[in-house]
């Protein structure tokens, strides 16, 4: 097992790791929207909040030398279910740009989530 450091993408908030790598497969914690260079949260756009988190992603991915296409499950919290459909819209453009096949995906809807957030992902991915 190993435990995974990102030169660039969101810092923990918390104690644990960003990504913990396991045989052939890496796990990420949950995914905040936060914008890296400045530390800022975006609190007020699902939209927005949904962009941030999977840009954040590709960049850890991109460190690994890995993309979008490698993602075999993904997990969405939010506590704006009722804004699924602008969710899955941004979703869908990010994972069409790299495959016409989407990963297994949960999404469960919550009171609240860490700093405030909108949403929050965590995703499982593959390395080839």
């Amino acid at each position: 097992m190993e435990f995974l450091k990102f030169q660039n993408g969101p810092k923990a908030v918390g104690p644990y790791s960003s990504a913990v790598k396991s045989g052939n497969f890496v796990f990420f914690s949950g995914i905040l929207p936060i914008i890296p260079g400045t530390g800022e949260l975006i609190l007020d756009n699902v939209e927005q909040a949904t962009e941030q988190i999977l840009k954040n992603l590709e960049v850890m991915l991109s460190e690994l030398g890995l993309s979008l296409k490698n993602v075999v499950k993904t997990t969405i919290f939010t506590t704006r279910l009722e804004e699924f459909a602008k969710i899955n819209e941004v979703y869908q453009k990010y994972f069409e740009r790299v495959t016409e096949s989407f990963p297994a995906r949960s999404t469960v809807g919550v009171a609240s989530l860490p700093k405030g957030a909108l949403v929050e992902m965590e995703f499982v991915v593959e390395i080839e």
